[in-house]
């Protein structure tokens, strides 16, 4: 059975992180260490001064044991692998997120930041995500097959997994897609709307998204937009 340490972008208690916890469970045995807060589009930063508050949190799944931090998802990673896993984890899984981390978006994501950060320390690493959409069928029903499928494969040092599941119903779901590649492209092209005028020239500005289904075949934005599950290998910096 392998020792497993969770975290994730979206905070400790998020549903997604709920979810993967309770599948993983099977796996192994499961530690979480996840952000007391949203931490999304965290990237891979940490926190270097000041310091980190980390408090025992009483998880909603039997047998895990979780801790809440106050630092970002990749802090989360180091404190569980440096600090409070001995050994260390034998892998480490990201989210759920609530939305896909793919295409351009996934330099952003804290979810694929604290999965680079175990691959740092020699952790097997998965990142997993979903739609903003509020059914999960497809992301509970794939997730134990997307865990048995790569928890026991091994990636060259500086490569981690991410999975995104489609948003769709399961019978729309057209199966998993493997070796996609990242698209060059996002689902949403963001630009700058100025909202208000401020003293002495200033102005505040809101982002404001051009949705967009522009993408090419093989990357993990068209396996999604056609219903697939897309599991592909990021590559870190070093």
């Amino acid at each position: 059975m392998k020792r497993i340490l969770i975290t994730n972008d979206d905070g400790i208690e998020s549903e997604g992180i709920i979810r993967l916890a309770r599948a993983a469970k099977d796996f192994g045995e499961v530690w979480v260490v996840a952000p007391d807060g949203q931490r999304s589009a965290a990237s891979h930063s940490i926190i270097i001064r000041g310091h980190l508050d980390v408090r025992p949190y009483a998880f909603p799944v039997e047998g895990v044991r979780a801790y809440a931090c106050s630092g970002t998802p990749a802090d989360c990673a180091r404190v569980g692998i440096r600090y409070l896993m001995d050994p260390a984890p034998d892998i480490l899984l990201s989210g759920i997120n609530l939305g896909y981390n793919m295409g351009v978006d996934i330099q952003y994501s804290g979810t694929v930041g604290a999965a680079f950060e175990a691959d740092r320390f020699g952790i097997p690493a998965i990142a997993l995500s979903e739609s903003h959409s509020e059914d999960h069928r497809i992301g509970d029903r794939y997730l134990p097959e997307v865990l048995r499928m790569l928890i026991d494969r091994r990636l060259e040092p500086g490569q981690v997994y991410n999975v995104n599941f489609p948003d769709c119903g399961p019978e729309e779901c057209r199966g998993i897609l493997e070796n996609r590649t990242v698209s060059r492209d996002s689902m949403y092209q963001d630009r700058y709307i100025e909202t208000e005028k401020l003293p002495e020239g200033g102005f505040r500005l809101a982002v404001n998204g051009i949705f967009s289904m522009k993408c090419k075949e093989g990357t993990d934005f068209h396996a999604l937009v056609n219903n697939y599950i897309s599991v592909g290998v990021l590559n870190n910096i070093c």
